[in-house]
């Protein structure tokens, strides 16, 4: 996919991130201390210390299509099972943040722990939305990214394979009746261990879709286990999260064999062709 920093309204973001920082820590009575590094390329994120002494973390999206709707779909979870909205300003795409203490990462437990802790958290993330919240189709998404693919075709290494993702994509998109707000980008990089709650979750992307889609994230993470046992590795998270274990392969397969990359040659063309 196109680097978050290459396209020219990320740019802007960019050079205009030092102002909205100062512009922030004033209004919001904030004290800084330096932004964390790692997995927050489409973000800027930092720890801070609130005017009466609470602690909290200050993140900054840049504009990319799956963040929209990150400030209503936290407010929407209210803290079941997020980490919770102190502050935000959907313009400026800025929220101040529970800070979760210690924040250590769920990717510190074995991938089968893992699995259990996420399938819970997905669990109950999965409502349906109600007024006053209206959330995107998860096919608008999905409709984005085949554009992107498709725009690759010169690149594709295997046309046979991206096609029939392509076509999972659409088949699998299509609005059911019992559709639920998904969280789409829930990993073992994005549950911190907290004090409110065991674990809470973090940089939510929601869509309203098929709740089998909501188990591929993790699932990616998983290469290995995916490599050595394609089918036991999905039939096991998909009966802890008491989804369809064929939607699920499905699912995990379409994006392996179709979602945009910047590398059509890299492992994900050879792991597709495992699961399909």
């Amino acid at each position: 996919m196109e680097s978050e920093g290459t396209r020219p309204e990320r740019t802007a973001w960019l050079a205009g991130l030092p102002c909205i920082i100062r512009e922030l820590e004033r209004r919001w009575s904030l004290s800084l201390d330096p932004a964390w590094n790692g997995e927050t390329g489409a973000a800027w994120v930092a720890p801070v210390v609130r005017a009466d002494g609470t602690r909290a973390v200050l993140k900054l999206g840049m504009p990319h299509l799956e963040g929209t709707d990150e400030i209503a779909g936290l407010r929407f979870w209210d803290g079941e099972p997020t980490v919770r909205v102190l502050d935000a300003d959907a313009d400026l795409n800025a929220l101040l943040l529970e800070r979760c203490e210690p924040g250590t990462a769920l990717r510190e437990l074995p991938e089968p722990e893992q699995d259990m802790v996420i399938a819970g958290l997905l669990r109950r993330l999965w409502r349906k939305p109600s007024a006053p919240f209206s959330f995107r189709p998860l096919s608008l998404m999905l409709a984005h990214w085949s554009r992107e693919t498709m725009s690759a075709m010169a690149e594709w290494s295997d046309a046979g394979l991206v096609r029939e993702g392509l076509a999972l994509f659409e088949e699998l998109g299509v609005l059911r009746g019992d559709d639920v707000l998904l969280a789409t980008d829930l990993h073992a990089g994005n549950v911190l261990r907290a004090q409110r709650q065991p674990w809470l979750v973090i940089d939510p992307k929601p869509f309203v879709g098929d709740r089998a889609y909501d188990a591929t994230q993790h699932l990616l993470n998983c290469k290995g286990r995916l490599f050595a046992a394609p089918g036991e590795t999905i039939r096991r998270f998909a009966d802890l999260l008491d989804v369809d274990h064929e939607r699920a392969r499905l699912w995990t397969f379409a994006r392996l064999a179709a979602e945009p990359r910047t590398d059509w040659t890299d492992a994900s063309a050879t792991l597709a062709r495992v699961l399909g």
